[in-house]
């Protein structure tokens, strides 16, 4: 892609579990991308593909990820870790 992007690789494993990789311009291939990942979700149910209700496996580890259909809004539960700490000087 000469003018970058970010994209997600999905495999349907059933409807309630997703596996995803990640690409990000600039970065190349992340642990995770929690965007992403809801977005698949989203995608996924419009499609008629998965539940509502999915878990979504990262190489970063997994993320719950619920489409609530009462307020529409799109949840997301998992881990959340330290990668990187530094100062500015």
């Amino acid at each position: 892609f000469p003018a970058k992007t970010n994209t997600e690789f999905v495999e349907v494993v059933n409807p309630g579990y997703v596996k995803m990789r990640v690409w990000e311009r600039g970065a190349a291939e992340t642990l995770a991308c929690g965007t992403g990942a809801c977005a698949t979700v989203v995608a996924g149910v419009l499609e008629g593909l998965v539940d509502r209700k999915c878990v979504v496996e990262l190489p970063g580890g997994p993320l719950e990820i619920h489409w609530n259909e009462g307020d529409n809004h799109v949840y997301m539960t998992g881990p959340a870790e330290l990668v990187f700490s530094g100062t500015i000087a």
